[in-house]
């Protein structure tokens, strides 16, 4: 398991699941299209490291990497 934080830009992931609370946070991204098994990229990172810009489902999604790492991910192979 990695966080977002952990994958550099052009790779790919598959989440896997969330960290335990923050349910409020968890719903947010659920709602982003962030469910178990959908693939994310890396597309950017901002020059000081945050937000992160990830492609998932076909559109491009901004989060900050605090609250991206609620996600759990498995490295695309």
């Amino acid at each position: 398991m990695v966080k977002l934080s952990d994958i550099d830009v052009g790779e790919s992931a598959f989440v896997t699941g969330f960290e335990a609370g923050g349910a409020g946070y968890r719903s947010k991204l659920l709602a982003m299209g962030l469910t178990p098994g959908v693939e994310v990229k890396v597309a950017a990172i901002a020059p000081l490291g945050d937000p992160v810009e990830i492609e998932v489902r076909g559109f491009h999604l901004s989060l900050r990497k605090a609250e991206a790492d609620v996600l759990k991910l498995r490295r695309a192979r």
